[in-house]
Order: structure tokens, then C-alpha cells, then sequence
């Protein structure tokens, strides 16, 4: 008895201790976020440096535990970036997201593993592996200066596409050159055939829990929390789901991320249930993210890093020119098929190849039958480390000189009259809704959808006019413009594609027609 009295007292001690350091942890987090917003520093680079400064006296050790972020945190992160991409923009870009996600990964990660294999005698399998663990692109500090300088939409799309589906064939990679090592029987046929397996059977689960999702969603509106918690099991049982069929868990959280979030852009749910739930999923990949960044300075060692500095230097460097190879010769073909990727984008592309803790997990995964474990570890740890120091430092200044977006008065105009044609026609949504549901009385809301409609016909007659006098000159029109025109057409290609597969038009018929919309697409400026 005195016994377990004795565990019990200890367990309750270590949980006490736990605490203590999540508590440390977020007050620490807390003061990086406001130094790092007055110093104009990268959050993630603040983190890191913050947890390499405290590692020493915190009361008890924590560090990175790789199946933690394999299995609740990549879900989590993966799921966030899903649900707030809008599936038409991602379509849009789709050609040079699937180049560099695709081709892109095993090119870069083949040349990284050739660098590392004769810069540094490695074996082919460790070689391997470290390629692609170094092919995997972490875009949170590439965003974050996103959010703070202006560029064009279409390269953030880009850049948010490449991340979603980077992860996915990197990981399926990782396992296969695993399953090479382990049994050294898989020949280049079953590599292919299973990777195709893989990802199709992702596809295949994410759809199914997306739309069971869609189903219990809808049902459950009028809770907000339900709505929450639902997401939330969706995300973590279709990675769950994947891993256990043996198909790609990260495609399918993709996958049912991508279908959720296109019903939250609908008016199948309500705005108050939308913003609920997008506030959460923001929050909790903040969350997610801070204790990551922190984790990867706590999990750092300093002496360890120098005792291998030039290991790292040759991997950043293998690494750089496998993610060079990547972007400029492959983003320079999109143009063949494509709306072309301009020049600038490609050099932020090149430069936003940021490491994170994805990284660090898969290399603290490796098994110890992988020759040079340690060192492999020792090696990552430092690529990462310099790339938060150098590259995303650095990044934000680079971008800035590039001035890839300039907004002018007229555009700054025409977004506000948007604005308020958006909020005004989100508003009388909402009276409808509460209208059809006995909320409000019939005389109420027509004095209230009055006052809002009265905002609509002003900053609908502005819009008109302008665009009328554009027409009259000749002028091109402003972005935005080119951005509905973009979606119009894109719709247009859509309905085409679906009276195609339903056999109310020729196929004759239908491709010249594809054909005249993807010209009219590739003449419009990029967004």
C-alpha cells in the first residue's frame, strides 16, 4: 500500500511538473509574440530562439516526440490549411502546385540524397532519406510575410498548394524507401504501383469522410460546438483511417479538409457557425504551431550543431540546388500549358524553401536499423535551425525589394466599394435566414434588409460606372476585374466539363469550346 501510495505521488509530481513547464511555455510564447511584432522578426524564428535560451531551466526536460507530431499535430496543421483553402483558387493553380508537390519533391529530394551520398560518404538508404526529409517545404514563416507585405494572390495560393500536397509524397516516399530498407524486395515497379495505391486510396478516404462530414455538418448548424468538434474528429480519424488501410493519411485529411471548407463558402451554413469553427481551426494551428517552434529550440543542442557544421553547410547547400532544379526549369515549362509563373515568384519560391518540424519529426521517426542515425539527426537539426536563422530572416526584406504587388489608389478603392457590397449582401443573407426560422418579424426585417440594401444599390452603381468608363476607353481592367473574369470562366469550363460527363454535349464540341476558354484564361494578367 505505502507502495503505491509512493507511485501515485510520484505520477501526481511529474504531472504537476508537466504543468509547470506548459505554463512557462506560454508565457514565454506570449512575450515573443509581442517582442518579435515591435522587432518586425518571424514568430516561428522568435520561438526557436526563445526555447534554445529557456532550454536549461525549465524544471524538466521536454522535447520533440515524433509520433506526437505525426499523428495529432500534422492532422491539426494539415486540416487548418485545408479548410481555409478556396478549392476554385486552388484549381486555378493546380498545374504548377501538382509540378512542384509531384516531380518537384523526388526531383529535389534525388538530388539532395546524390549531394549528401558523395559530399559526405553516406549510404544510398540514409542518403534517401534525408532527401526527402529535406524536400518537405514548411510554409508557416513564408506566410506570416505573406500577411504583412502585399503579393499577389495567386502566388500565396500557389505557395499554400505546394505545402498541402509536398507533405503527402514526401511522406509516402519516406515509408517506401523504409520499406526498401527493411526488406530490401521492392523493385521500381512496386515502388510506383504502391505510391499510386497510396495516394489514390488517400483520395478515396478523404472523400468519404469529407462528405459523411458535410452530412452530420449541415445537421448540426445550429451548434457551433458540435460543428467544432465534428471537424475535429473528421481531421484526426482521416489520418487514423489511413495510416491503418495503409493508404496516405495526409492526402485524406487534405482531402476532407478541401470538401469541409467548400461547405463552409456555401450558404448551407450560417455565418455565425462559419466563423465559429474558422476561428477555431485558426487558433488551434497557431497553437499547434507555437509549441512546435518552441519544442524544436528546446530539442536543439548547440555544442552538437557546431561538431557538425559543416555536414550542415553541405546539406544546405545539396539542398538549395535539388529546390533550384525544382522551381526554375519545371515552373519555367508551366508556361507551355499554363498561365506562366513569373520570374519573381519563382525567386521567392526558391528562397521560401523554409524547414520546420515535420523535418524534425521524420528523422527522430527513422528506426535504428538506418546506418547513422544519429548523425542523420545531428544533420537535420542543423539544416533546420539555419534555415529558420538564415532563410527566414531574410525573407521578409527579399520580398519586399521584389515589390511584387502594388496597390493603387483605384485598386484600394474598388476593394473597399467590394467591402461593402460583400458585408452588406453577407448581412441580408442573414436576414433571410433568421426570417425563414421565426427570429424576426416580417416588418423588422424589411426595415433592416432596407437600410442594407440601400449600401448594395450605392456601391453596385459606383462599380457600374467605373467599369463602364474603363469599357468606353479601351483600358484593361483593374485586378479584381481579372479576378471574376477569371472565376466566370472558370465556372464556364466547369458547367462544360459537366454537361461532358453527363452526355448533353459532343466531345467535339466541348474541346473547342475548353479550348477558346483556356486562351481566353492565359491572356488574363496575373491576380
Amino acid at each position: 500500500m505505502t507502495q503505491l501510495i509512493a507511485i501515485v505521488g510520484s505520477e501526481q509530481g511529474r504531472f504537476a511538473e508537466l504543468v509547470t513547464v506548459l505554463i512557462i511555455l506560454l508565457l514565454v510564447a506570449t512575450i515573443v509574440a509581442l517582442l518579435s511584432r515591435r522587432l518586425r522578426l518571424p514568430y516561428t524564428t522568435g520561438l526557436v530562439l526563445a526555447g534554445l535560451a529557456i532550454a536549461e531551466f525549465l524544471p524538466s526536460r521536454v522535447g520533440l516526440d515524433s509520433s506526437l507530431i505525426i499523428n495529432l499535430f500534422l492532422p491539426i496543421l494539415l486540416f487548418e490549411a485545408a479548410i481555409n483553402t478556396d478549392i476554385s483558387r486552388l484549381r486555378s493553380t493546380l498545374k504548377p502546385i501538382l509540378l512542384l508537390a509531384g516531380p518537384g519533391v523526388v526531383l529535389a529530394a534525388g538530388v539532395t540524397a546524390v549531394g549528401l551520398k558523395f559530399g559526405l560518404s553516406l549510404e544510398w538508404i540514409p542518403a534517401l532519406l534525408v532527401g526527402v526529409i529535406l524536400a518537405i517545404t514548411d510554409t508557416v514563416s513564408v506566410i506570416a510575410v505573406f500577411k504583412e507585405i502585399s503579393v499577389p494572390s495567386r502566388l500565396i495560393t500557389i505557395v499554400e498548394g505546394e505545402s498541402l500536397f509536398n507533405d503527402g509524397i514526401a511522406l509516402v516516399l519516406f515509408s517506401l524507401i523504409l520499406k526498401f530498407n527493411a526488406t530490401g524486395s521492392v523493385t521500381v515497379f512496386e515502388g510506383i504501383q504502391e505510391l499510386l495505391v497510396v495516394i489514390i486510396g488517400g483520395l478515396v478516404v478523404g472523400i468519404a469522410l469529407g462528405y459523411l462530414g458535410i452530412g452530420l455538418y449541415v445537421r448540426s448548424d445550429d451548434d457551433p460546438l458540435s460543428s467544432i468538434l465534428l471537424t475535429v474528429a473528421i481531421a484526426l480519424s482521416a489520418f487514423q483511417l489511413g495510416q491503418l488501410l495503409g493508404v496516405s493519411g495526409v492526402v485524406a485529411v487534405v482531402v476532407a479538409g478541401l470538401l469541409i471548407g467548400n461547405l463552409e463558402r456555401s450558404s448551407r451554413v450560417s455565418a455565425s457557425s462559419r466563423i465559429t469553427v474558422l476561428s477555431f481551426w485558426e487558433y488551434a494551428g497557431f497553437g499547434v504551431n507555437t509549441f512546435i517552434f518552441l519544442l524544436i529550440g528546446l530539442e536543439l543542442s548547440l555544442p552538437t550543431l557546431w561538431s557538425t557544421l559543416p555536414a550542415v553547410l553541405l546539406a544546405v547547400l545539396a539542398y538549395q540546388v535539388g529546390r533550384f532544379l525544382t522551381v526554375y526549369p519545371l515552373l519555367a515549362l508551366v508556361s507551355k500549358f499554363d498561365r506562366p509563373v513569373p520570374l519573381k515568384w519563382r525567386h521567392v519560391l526558391f528562397l521560401g524553401n523554409i524547414k520546420g518540424s515535420l523535418s524534425m519529426a521524420l528523422v527522430l521517426s527513422l528506426p535504428g536499423s538506418v546506418p547513422g542515425r544519429e548523425k542523420l539527426i545531428a544533420i537535420v537539426f542543423g539544416v533546420v535551425l539555419l534555415s529558420l536563422m538564415g532563410q527566414a530572416l531574410s525573407l521578409p526584406l527579399f520580398v519586399q525589394r521584389l515589390q511584387l504587388s502594388h496597390v493603387s489608389e483605384t485598386q484600394q478603392w474598388i476593394e473597399g466599394l467590394q467591402s461593402q457590397l460583400m458585408t452588406a449582401k453577407a448581412a441580408q443573407d442573414e436576414l433571410d435566414t433568421l426570417l425563414k426560422a421565426g427570429v424576426l418579424a416580417k416588418s423588422i426585417y424589411e426595415e433592416m434588409r432596407s437600410g442594407y440594401q440601400v449600401k448594395v444599390a450605392a456601391a453596385e452603381r459606383s462599380l457600374r460606372d467605373f467599369y463602364n468608363q474603363r469599357e468606353e476607353k479601351g483600358s484593361r481592367a483593374e485586378p479584381r476585374f481579372e479576378a471574376v473574369r477569371r472565376r466566370l470562366l472558370l465556372a464556364e469550363k466547369n458547367a462544360l466539363s459537366d454537361a461532358l460527363r453527363k452526355r448533353i454535349l459532343s466531345e467535339d464540341v466541348v474541346r473547342s469550346r475548353l479550348a477558346a476558354l483556356d486562351q481566353q484564361l492565359l491572356g488574363l494578367e496575373d491576380d
